[in-house]
Formats: structure tokens, C-alpha cells, sequence
């Protein structure tokens, strides 16, 4: 799918993978709407790929079709990236024998999962309008998965299952959008180099990369970017998660 012109929203847009694929895109010609909650960051990747930034939250409707509307006046929207998440460990019990916070848990299942299908339903809304390409196709999504999706570590309940969610609805998705041309992938990257990490000391790093099987070391954003690309170009690529994680197979903790 030749992106040269076409609108792209890409959520979690400000920083780590999310601004690295916003980077990628423009670079091939896309015409990127950055989407986050932090404004200084997100005008700033904005202004770097001549691109429009929105505050949105990924979760409201109203947000999430403010961002389609920019990318409409943008061009064409084909694609979309799906980058905005949290995650903030708990166990079940705590050491203390106090259950996980319920609240914490549903913030988490709402924002990485149900946050990434509301602006799913409502790009692909658009996208159903737009001209279509060869073979009818009309644009494609990626999604942020994870390998929690699949080794959960101890404490990663509510983030494993928001991750689950995500791969389980990858190909339900792709089949819904087929009717449109718009093909739906997922992204199961491992232990990645970005803000959520950017509190460890450069020791800890180290130590994660050691249990990574080859190459021994952190995942960088420039990797899930050129992988995000690949999945959005290839126009036979659909339906699929691809692990992104050097062999690693997560340890309990």
C-alpha cells in the first residue's frame, strides 16, 4: 500500500514507539496526526513531521473523532496506530494479603484495550470512505500488543489481560473490516528501550537485555516503527500478532 499522501493517526503519538513510528511515516510521505495527552511533547513530534497534534483521550468518543476529523483535513485516512497504554503493575494479592485494586485493573483494561477499539471503530468509520486502492484496499491498522499478551509476569494481571484482549480481537477485527478493505495486524513487541522504562538506572537495562535470546539488549522504537511500516505497506499482511522480542520468553519475575 502506497502511503505518499495519506493521513495517519497514530495514538500515544508524543513519545517512545508511538513518536518513532509518527518519524517513519512522514518520512514515507504520510501525513500524521499525533495523538497523546501530553501537549508539549505531542506539539513538538507534531512540528517535527510537519504533521497536527491532538489531545484526545483514547477512551473518549468525542476526542477520538476530533482526531479523525484532523486527519481527514490532512487527506485521505489509511492508517492507524494504536501506541497509547499504561502500565502499572500489581499482583492479585499483595504481600500484605490485600486484593489488587479494582479500579486500577479497570483503568488498565480500558485504556489499552478498549481505549485501542474505540479509535478502531471510529478510523475505520472513515476509512470506509475513502477512494479505494488496488484490490480495493482502503487502509490498514496496527495495533500495540505485548509478550504479556502470552508471559505474563507476576504483578502483569491487569496489563497481560488488556494485552490478551488485543491480540484475541486482532483477527475478529480483520475479518469485520475485510467488507472495507482495511486490513487489522497487532504488534507483540518484548522489552522495549522507551518512557516506560526511563526510570531504571542504565545497570537495570543491561540486566533485562542480558535475558533477551539475541541480540542482548533492549528493543529499540525505531525497530517497532520499521515493523509498524512493514505491516501498514505489506498488503498481504492481515489478521496476524508478530512477536517483536529478540527469542525472549518471559521468566515469572
Amino acid at each position: 500500500m502506497d502511503i505518499t499522501g495519506a493521513s495517519a493517526i497514530v495514538t500515544g503519538g508524543a513519545s517512545g514507539l508511538g513518536a518513532a513510528t509518527a518519524r517513519r511515516l512522514a518520512g514515507d510521505g504520510a501525513r500524521v496526526v499525533v495523538v497523546d495527552l501530553q501537549d508539549d511533547l505531542g506539539r513538538a513530534i507534531a512540528e517535527q513531521v510537519d504533521g497536527t497534534y491532538v489531545h484526545a483521550d483514547v477512551t473518549d468518543a468525542e476526542d477520538v473523532l476530533a482526531a479523525v476529523a484532523a486527519a481527514k483535513d490532512l487527506g485521505p485516512l489509511r492508517i492507524l496506530v494504536n501506541c497509547a497504554g499504561i502500565g502499572i503493575p500489581s499482583r492479585t494479592l499483595n504481600r500484605d494479603g490485600e486484593p489488587h485494586d479494582l479500579g486500577l485493573f479497570q483503568k488498565i483494561i480500558d485504556i489499552n484495550l478498549v481505549g485501542s477499539f474505540n479509535c478502531i471503530r471510529l478510523a475505520a468509520a472513515a476509512m470506509a470512505h475513502t477512494e479505494p486502492l488496488d484490490h480495493a484496499e482502503r487502509g490498514a491498522i496496527v495495533n500495540t500488543a505485548s509478550v504479556a499478551a502470552f508471559d505474563g509476569q507476576i504483578g502483569q494481571a491487569g496489563y497481560s489481560a488488556s494485552k490478551g484482549g488485543l491480540v484475541g480481537m486482532t483477527l475478529p477485527v480483520a475479518r469485520d473490516l475485510s467488507s472495507i478493505g482495511v486490513r487489522v495486524n497487532s504488534i507483540a513487541p518484548g522489552i522495549m528501550d522507551t518512557p516506560m522504562l526511563a526510570g531504571l538506572p542504565d545497570e537495570a537495562k543491561a540486566s533485562l537485555g542480558t535475558q533477551v535470546l539475541f541480540p542482548k539488549r533492549l528493543g529499540t522504537p525505531e525497530e517497532y516503527a520499521a515493523l509498524a511500516h512493514f505491516l501498514i505497506t505489506h498488503s498481504y499482511m492481515n489478521g496476524e500478532t508478530v512477536r517483536m522480542d529478540g527469542g525472549i520468553r518471559m521468566a515469572p519475575k
